[in-house]
């Protein structure tokens, strides 16, 4: 018989937030799949679990580690899916795992938690029904601001990464294009957590 392949949210921020049933499901598996076992080892040894054998599942090896872990899954192991930061494959890799265990009639079971997306959502004071919502914004400026033009001629919301190093620069093109009130959400359930709201020169004056 097969084993599972969990799919696990884990914290954006505040490690309280991990569930009890997170808790009992990574320290009841043979595997677990991480973005970045470093990572996912401080997560570990928060919630005391030691021994489990970690395997590195990222971008750059997903594809020759996923029919492997497709192998260990058919001989009985569970296998715990988790990203660095909140739901995988929400902007994390697994898809190709996640494919694959379909493909091989192998049972996937989502374990529901945090998501940096409904996190934002959920105290967002503006319109957000329906929302569009479409990961990191391209690096390049001009690449970022053609994003821009063709998503804005939607009246739908739209939710994005952006990385601290390029917020001004993508608030100045938003500027140029849109009147739309903005909510921006920074180190969500950290220390230091923000929320801001207004135009895009309302921001860009917040944010100093």
């Amino acid at each position: 018989m097969s084993g599972t392949l969990y799919v696990v949210a884990t914290p954006i921020g505040h490690l309280g937030d991990l569930s009890q049933r997170a808790v009992a499901t990574l320290k009841q598996v043979e595997i677990i799949a991480a973005e970045d076992t470093r990572r996912s080892g401080v997560l570990l040894t928060h919630i005391g679990h030691q021994g489990c054998q970690m395997v590195s599942l990222h971008d750059h090896n997903e594809a020759t580690v996923s029919p492997k872990l497709i192998t260990r899954l058919k001989m009985g192991d569970s296998v715990a899916l988790v990203s660095d930061a909140g739901t995988p494959l929400i902007n994390d890799p697994g898809y190709r795992l996640l494919q694959l265990a379909w493909q091989q009639d192998i049972q996937v079971v989502p374990i529901p938690g945090p998501s940096a997306v409904i996190t934002a959502l959920s105290v967002c004071p503006l319109p957000s029904q329906p929302f569009r919502y479409v990961g990191f914004l391209a690096a390049k400026a001009s690449a970022r601001r053609q994003q821009l033009q063709t998503w804005l001629q939607h009246a739908d919301a739209l939710v994005f990464f952006e990385s601290p190093h390029r917020i001004r620069h993508t608030l100045e093109d938003l500027g140029g294009l849109t009147q739309r009130r903005i909510f921006l959400g920074r180190e969500m359930t950290k220390q230091y957590e923000t929320f801001l709201q207004g135009s895009a020169e309302d921001l860009l004056q917040q944010l100093g």
